[in-house]
This record gives C-alpha cells, structure tokens and sequence, in this order.
C-alpha cells in the first residue's frame, strides 16, 4: 500500500495544484457511525436538504463502496455510479445527479470493499475526478459504517466528521469505539468531530448520551468531540423511508426535521470555520492511501 501511494503522489506531482486553485471554500463533512443502523444516512440526506435550503450548492457523495444505499433514501435508480468512474467509464461530471430536493449526488460503487484496493492508476484517475465537485459550497460524504481504512481515510480528509449514535447501549459503545479508532489511527486530527443523538425521547436522553460519550472521550483520549445535537425518534422517519423521501421534505414541520434544521444551524453558527476545499480534501486523501 505504501508504494502504491508513492506512486500515487509521483503521478500527482504538477497536478496538485490544479483542484486547489477553487473559486469557494468548499467544506466537506463526512457523516458516519460506529455501527449501521443508526440512521446515518439518513442524517447524511437531510443535512443536505437542510443546507440547501439556506441557499447552499450542496452534493451528497455516496462513499460506501460495498452497500450504498443513498438513492434508496432519495428514491432514485442511477444508471451509473462511482464505480463506472474509478474504471474510467464515466466522468465524474457525468454522474452527479440532480434531484427533487434542491441537492445533487454521486451514487456510491456497490462491490469495492475499500478505495485502498485501488490501483495507483485507478486513484490517480479518481483523485483527479474529486476535483470536478469543487463548484459546490458543501459536500455530504455518507460514509459507510464501522471502522474500515476507507472510512478512515474519508473523515481524516474531511473538515468535519460527523458521528451518529442512538441511545442503544451497543450504539454508544461503537460510537466510542470509532471515535478511538479515529484518534489512534489519525495522526493529525484537524477536523472538528461531532456528534449527534438520533432517535431520542426527551432532550434529556439525548443530552446523557452526548455526555457519556464526550466525558469518555476526552477523559481517556484526550480528545474534544462536539455535541452538534440530538433528533427525536419521529414516526414521520420511518414513514418517510418508507416512500423513499426524505423527512424534511416529507414532513418539514415534523420533530425530526425541526432537530435537522437546528443542527444545521449550528454548523454554520457555532464555531463556524470555512472547508479547507475540494483541494485540501484531496490532498489528505492521497496521504491517507
């Protein structure tokens, strides 16, 4: 692997430079979980309409390379995805898909368990592609779950990483498990991390979680996590899914939407910083590999 990224950043000598000349700050989140099931990209998909919504130009990549699942919760069958574009079967460009909701996405490659197996001519070519998305103001990058080298490899690249969890014991204990994983493996962590509480009862449920695992964090890692928010367990979610629409739009008066729009805001409010762009993405995912 380490030769391949030797290779990789051989071949990308003189062309670094080209994706970082952007005309915005692009910033770029990466949404994941320590185990499936918790709604993630679900969180991924209305965050997305959510910023839209504030008159961003927002794109949802779908990075799970196994089991992608991002059109499933928008209620749409793409002809082609990452994977036509890592064979150089498609241009990048030629996949972003617009839909209803007012955002665009990349469908996710079903059959890649991890960009690391890669060869260095496939990541070149996919590397180059990333650049394409740098128009928008905000790009969703819904991980796949679980601590794979690919996982790792989108959050260490992005300025955000988001960490959803429920109030599942088990959910809990891979939310910290991934978060140790992130600061072991990681050795420059200069992302804000994150988390949200999904499908809570109170306020207070989702207040006790976000403690639990932040005390945890930064008193056995040394490590600062954000607690972004909770959404309430909402039964317009489940309906939602199952008519392939998001929440919000859905059901944009609902609990869970009204949480999604305050998350939101406090993105962009509360310890606000510009995304290091398309540019410096790239460059940290090339280092990653």
């Amino acid at each position: 692997m380490a030769d391949q990224a030797q290779q990789l950043r051989e071949m990308m000598k003189g062309r670094e430079e080209a994706p970082v000349q952007e005309k915005k700050n692009t910033r770029i989140i990466a949404v994941t979980s320590g185990k499936g099931g918790v709604g993630k990209t679900n969180m991924s998909v209305n965050i997305a309409i959510a910023y839209a919504q504030l008159g961003k130009k927002v794109i949802v990549m779908d990075a799970d390379l196994g089991l992608a699942n991002v059109n499933v919760a928008l209620g749409i069958i793409p002809k082609y995805n990452l994977y036509h574009v890592i064979r150089k079967q498609k241009r990048l460009e030629d996949i972003i898909l617009d839909t209803d909701y007012g955002i665009s996405f990349v469908a996710g490659a079903s059959g890649f368990s991890k960009i690391a197996n890669l060869t260095a001519e496939e990541r070149e070519s996919f590397v180059v592609e990333l650049a394409s998305l740098s128009s928008a103001d905000v790009i969703i990058i819904d991980t796949s779950a679980g601590v794979s080298a690919n996982v790792l490899s989108f959050v260490a690249a992005a300025d955000d990483a988001i960490i959803v969890t429920t109030p599942e014991p088990t959910a809990i204990t891979d939310a910290y498990g991934i978060i140790k994983i992130i600061a072991t493996e990681i050795d420059s962590l200069n992302l804000g991390l994150k988390l949200i509480v999904n499908r809570v009862k109170s306020v207070t449920e989702g207040k006790k979680v976000a403690e639990r695992v932040i005390n945890i964090a930064g008193q056995f890692l040394n490590l600062k996590v954000d607690y972004l928010g909770y959404v309430y367990d909402d039964l317009s979610v489940p309906q939602s899914v199952l008519k392939q629409r998001p929440f919000l739009v859905n059901e944009p008066n609902g609990k869970a939407a009204i949480c999604v729009k305050h998350i939101v805001s406090r993105l962009e409010k509360v310890e606000y910083k510009e995304g290091g762009g398309v540019g410096r993405f790239i460059r940290r995912l090339i280092g990653r590999m």
